[in-house]
Parts: structure tokens; C-alpha cells; sequence
């Protein structure tokens, strides 16, 4: 279609030596040169051009999917983060309320060993002051017997003798004990 165009042209005439004129010779030899040239650059330039603009469109694409992955991984690794975040604060909820628990557990484990401890206090105490009362009242009635048995001995000096006087006080103290 260009070509019909450039002979129309070229076979129409006009004033010579114009700007719109047009020549015939040189409209064939354009045409021949540039048909020329393209057939050059077809065979030489093409290829090359073609082979950059593939490799370019490769190297597009693959930054792209680098790129795609990258983002992927990036969303992975948010993901994960999150998790690990989410994991993070449940471990930290569970170690506060263990303390809290393990600080429960001590605070009653003293406190039921406190009152163990003032029991054994007491009942220490308990048992000390019962042995001294048992010790006092024995010695109180050994004395009381040394007492009755010298009462005794001096208002009854000639009929009884220092053993049978002994036992029957003995036998008297025994008899108050029980009663």
C-alpha cells in the first residue's frame, strides 16, 4: 500500500525544483534504500533486538516472581511473627498465673505450718505444765507424807515403828489421790 502511494506520487508530475515536487528517480531509489536498509537491519539488527527485548521481559518477569515470593515469604514470616507473638503472650499469661498459684500454695503452706508450729507450741507448753503440776503434786505429797509421818512419829513414838507408820501414810495419800 505505501509502495502504490510512493508511485502515485512519483508518476503525478508538478513544477520542478518545488518542495512538493516530486522526482520519479529519486522516489525509486528512497524506496530501493529503504527496503535495503530494513532487509540489513532485518538480518542484523532484528535478531539482537529482539534476543534484548526477550532477555529484558525475562528478567522483568523473574523480578517479578522474586518479587512475588518475596512477598510471600514476607507474609509468611508476618504469620509466623503473629504466632509466635500469640504464643509469646499465652506462655507469659501461664508463667504470671503459675506465680500467682506457686505464691498462693506458699502463702497457705506457711501459713497452715505457722499454726502447726504454734499447736506444737501449745501442746508443748500444755504437756510441760502438766508434768510440772504431776511433779509438784508428787512432791507435795511426799511432803505432806514426810510431815504426817513426823506428826506421827512424835505423838505415837512407842506404838508404831517408822516403816508401818510409812506405809500407812502412803495407804491414806494413795486413798486422797484417788478421790
Amino acid at each position: 500500500m505505501l509502495f502504490a502511494n510512493l508511485l502515485v506520487l512519483a508518476f503525478s508530475g508538478g513544477e520542478a525544483g518545488g518542495p512538493l515536487d516530486v522526482n520519479p528517480g529519486v522516489i525509486l531509489w528512497t524506496v530501493v534504500t529503504f527496503i535495503f536498509l530494513m532487509l540489513i537491519l532485518k538480518k542484523l539488527a532484528w535478531k539482537p533486538i529482539l534476543n534484548t527485548l526477550s532477555e529484558r521481559e525475562n528478567f522483568i518477569k523473574e523480578s517479578l516472581e522474586r518479587a512475588e515470593n518475596a512477598k510471600k515469604e514476607a507474609e509468611k514470616l508476618i504469620s509466623d511473627n503473629k504466632v509466635s507473638m500469640l504464643k509469646a503472650e499465652e506462655e507469659s499469661r501461664k508463667i504470671v498465673e503459675q506465680g500467682r498459684d506457686y505464691a498462693e500454695k506458699l502463702k497457705i503452706q506457711m501459713l497452715e505450718e505457722s499454726k502447726a508450729q504454734a499447736k506444737k507450741m501449745i501442746d508443748d507448753a500444755s504437756n510441760e505444765i502438766e508434768r510440772k503440776n504431776l511433779e509438784a503434786f508428787n512432791n507435795l505429797k511426799e511432803q505432806v507424807a514426810d510431815i504426817a509421818i513426823k506428826s506421827a512419829e512424835k505423838i505415837l513414838r512407842e506404838n508404831l515403828d517408822k516403816e508401818k507408820q510409812t506405809k500407812l501414810v502412803n495407804k491414806y495419800l494413795d486413798d486422797l489421790s484417788k478421790n
